[in-house]
């Protein structure tokens, strides 16, 4: 036989290969939304009561993602946001879950439990003099 006669055999035809599914408990878990539960909504709304009850906030709304949840508060439609309660589990360890913010940006309260941050919106007596 010579060099141009040699038989090359054929390979057989190239199956895809399947890949293998990981074991359930070694699948990567899925980055949980973070949302207000409805405990920590009925604390909130319920100081959101108040003021609309006196006249001080119209609308509200309601932010999640993966990173933190947002409750923001309007005083007119129309505007930016005059507060923003924010929950960010980042900072569970550090400074508190929870904090609530002014329309600036500046931080007026945060700690660990929402009741007693959202204390910074009950407005303190004032004294009158006669």
């Amino acid at each position: 036989m010579s060099d141009m006669d040699t038989i090359i055999p054929l390979r057989a035809e190239h199956k895809p290969s399947r890949k293998k599914t990981p074991h359930p408990k070694q699948r990567p878990t899925p980055n949980p939304i973070i949302a207000f539960q409805k405990n920590e909504l009925n604390i909130i709304l319920n100081t959101y009561g108040h003021h609309v009850a006196a006249g001080d906030w119209r609308d509200y709304a309601i932010g999640y993602g993966k990173q933190k949840a947002t409750f923001s508060i309007f005083r007119h439609t129309s505007e930016c946001p005059i507060y923003c309660i924010i929950k960010d589990p980042k900072l569970s360890k550090k400074q508190g879950i929870y904090s609530v913010i002014d329309q600036t940006g500046r931080i007026l309260k945060r700690g660990h439990d929402l009741a007693q941050v959202l204390k910074v919106f009950t407005k303190k007596p004032k004294l009158s003099i006669v």
